[in-house]
């Protein structure tokens, strides 16, 4: 079924914006609106996913906010990561805070639940995955920078107390995004996008 958005404008607020429905009334005053133009959204079912290979996961060590890691999912649907290990405190599907910022991505990554990220860590060392973590006072990394070449997983951790030190102590690398203004560091769920991005973009061939 074809996906339409359409764009209206409030005669009296002023308020310009999209539905994808029709609607009759402003959203912020309840004033009458006038409908403008309308374009088709590309739907799911017509894209379907592209899995990197050798494969990408991530480990997503207590992390606080289902926002963030619906947004995390979103981003591992997009960039061609094959799997989420969701440790700790770290919300999992179903929940509404993902599917709000997944917006169906959680259906398209598998994931599995862990009580103990270091179990997870120590598990994929030993099946030959080269860890690296993204943490505050780690190697700058930047996207010219050499990749791993076999199965690479990465962890984020919480979004206030960092990495469990145990987990950097486990890491092949540890590696932190530079920063230019007054704060330290990126949302965690935007740290993890430069950085999965920068790696799946590597990894592609030309076709």
């Amino acid at each position: 079924m074809a996906v339409k958005a359409r764009f209206y404008r409030c005669e009296g607020c002023g308020l310009r914006f999209p539905a994808l429905e029709e609607v009759g009334k402003c959203p912020a005053c309840g004033g009458g609106v006038v409908r403008g133009g309308e374009r088709g959204l590309e739907t799911d079912a017509e894209h379907p996913s592209e899995p990197l290979f050798p494969p990408c996961s991530a480990v997503l060590e207590n992390l606080r906010s289902a926002w963030n890691v619906g947004s995390i999912f979103r981003t591992a649907d997009a960039a061609g990561w094959s799997h989420l290990h969701l440790c700790g405190i770290t919300p999992a599907p179903p929940h509404p805070g993902i599917s709000k910022t997944a917006l169906g991505a959680e259906r398209c990554v598998s994931w599995s639940y862990h009580p103990d990220a270091v179990e997870v860590i120590e598990r994929l060392r030993k099946e030959g995955w080269t860890v690296w973590v993204l943490e505050t006072g780690g190697e700058p990394w930047h996207p010219e920078d050499p990749i791993p070449e076999g199965p690479f997983t990465l962890v984020v951790g919480n979004e206030l107390a960092g990495v469990d030190p145990e987990i950097l102590s486990l890491a092949h690398r540890v590696v932190e995004l530079p920063m230019r203004g007054c704060k330290r560091s990126l949302n965690v769920s935007v740290a993890f996008g430069v950085l999965a991005l920068g790696i799946s973009l590597r990894r592609l061939t030309p076709r």
